[in-house]
């Protein structure tokens, strides 16, 4: 198949084809990631990476294991999927080659691991993921961040904002070496102390029907969670990205701000994020202690359905 262009030794073919119903072409997909590709590969380099691709005429599916075809010079790393019960081949995106492959691929998303490959049991990120309730604007899951903000504060904690480039915001805390059971703890911990800060605003069900129209604080992106990578386009109309934001302008702005076409001018020549992001903080021993007392959101979760299940049978 012959290229319509080739960059970094990577043949790039058909440019011009749609990638998503709004007019966007797999050119925008390209020239944004070439532009960006100094910010956004510092969130991906040795992390296991997942993507989200798009073939003509189809919906986005998501990719974890690297095809058979892919270039041998792409640097992978199997590991074992406890939730499929099979290994997994991971690329590991390192480089801008690899990037411009990936995007040839009509990868869109980009959602490394929150571990490094060659350190798997030490989480290098505690996270916070926010949405806002359906039908609620952007401006609650603001307001709801600030929440976890003030909490982490409480505990001499800081953290990077960004938009999650869908609904909401992913709140970033990088961490000194810890276990993934403790992060995890803690994570829940945080979640319930801000709620506690404002109960009307923040909820910690985990069961949709309980949340009662509140913003839920998202606790669960621990383990082998992944989550998209700043300045990741997200397959959504407009073809959004990922972008961080200071905690003063969080307030006055809206995802759809930040797209594949507005996002490079926007950015100049800063990185935002490098900008942004507190030095590896370790994590106060009263928080970890409280979160191993709370129960895993999804396990609770299951547990409350099996329970409201058997008193419908009665």
């Amino acid at each position: 198949m012959s290229a319509d262009e080739e960059r970094d030794g990577v043949p790039l073919t058909h440019l011009d084809q749609p990638l998503s119903d709004d007019g966007a072409t797999k050119r925008d997909l390209v020239d944004y990631l070439d532009a960006v590709h100094e910010r956004l590969l510092p969130g991906l380099a040795g992390r296991p990476l997942s993507v989200v691709r798009v073939r003509p005429g189809q919906p986005g599916f998501m990719q974890k294991n690297v095809p058979k075809y892919a270039p041998s010079w792409i640097p992978t790393v199997k590991l074992w999927a406890q939730a499929s019960k099979r290994e997994v081949s991971y690329a590991l995106c390192n480089d801008r080659r690899t990037l411009l492959w990936f995007a040839n691929q009509r990868a869109v998303e980009y959602h490394p691991t929150l571990v490094l490959a060659e350190r798997w049991d030490v989480p290098t990120h505690l996270i916070m993921d926010i949405d806002p309730p359906e039908g609620e604007p952007f401006a609650v899951a603001a307001a709801a961040a600030h929440l976890v903000r003030r909490a982490l504060e409480n505990d001499g904690l800081a953290g990077a904002v960004k938009t999650s480039g869908s609904k909401g915001v992913h709140i970033f805390v990088p961490l000194e070496p810890h276990s993934h059971e403790d992060v995890a703890a803690a994570t829940r911990a945080l979640a319930a102390r801000a709620e506690r800060l404002d109960p009307a605003l923040a909820t910690t069900a985990y069961i949709k029907d309980d949340r009662d129209g509140k913003v839920f604080l998202d606790s669960t992106r621990a383990g082998g969670a992944t989550v998209v990578a700043a300045y990741s386009p997200r397959l959504r109309p407009g073809l959004p990205v990922s972008f961080p934001v200071g905690w003063d302008r969080l307030d006055s702005v809206s995802p759809l701000d930040f797209t594949v076409h507005t996002a490079p001018s926007l950015l100049g020549g800063d990185d935002p994020w490098a900008a942004a992001m507190p030095a590896p903080q370790r994590l106060p021993s009263d928080l970890v202690d409280e979160g191993h007392t709370i129960p895993v959101a999804r396990v609770a979760a299951m547990r409350e359905g099996k329970r409201r299940a058997r008193e419908r049978q009665q």
